[in-house]
């Protein structure tokens, strides 16, 4: 038994057509299509602000790698050594 079995559709839509009106009904979907589409920005500004986010992090953590190698030692370094001198 399938829940949305095409005679189960026409129940449901009668049923909504009986208690809304055939005038209501044009009203009832603006509303769901502007509650569907304010749903769909609110889905997409989130999404654009982690993406801002994430890429932020990247490129602080890209400036504090060049940063850190720019100021680490170079690699070859010099050594001086010292004899000891005898005291008289």
């Amino acid at each position: 038994m399938d829940l949305f079995a095409p005679n189960h559709i026409l129940l449901i839509l009668l049923v909504v057509l009986l208690l809304f009106g055939g005038k209501k009904i044009p009203e009832l979907m603006r509303g769901l299509g502007k509650g569907i589409r304010e749903f769909n920005d609110a889905k997409n500004n989130v999404r654009r602000e982690m993406e801002e986010g994430l890429a932020e992090k990247e490129r602080q953590a890209a400036a504090a790698n060049s940063t850190a190698t720019q100021n680490a030692p170079s690699s070859t370094t010099t050594t001086t050594t010292t004899t000891p001198t005898s005291q008289p």
